[in-house]
């Protein structure tokens, strides 16, 4: 099985920073919802915590 790919501090808050401004213009959440949550951010790291996040981080070597 493959490891999780380990991304930096500053990877994570342009993924979640990303996911958040989709989520507050209206694209779809993933995950189904706390009652009450309603913060894009809160939302975004969820989805982060879980590893469902559409988006990908290309790196050059």
């Amino acid at each position: 099985m493959k490891d999780p790919i380990k991304y930096t501090r500053f990877e994570k808050a342009r993924i979640i920073g990303a996911r958040a401004l989709q989520i507050d213009m209206g694209a779809p959440v993933i995950i189904s919802l706390p009652k009450g949550q309603i913060d894009p951010i809160t939302i975004a790291e969820l989805e982060y915590d879980k590893g469902i996040i559409p988006i990908t981080v290309k790196r050059e070597l």
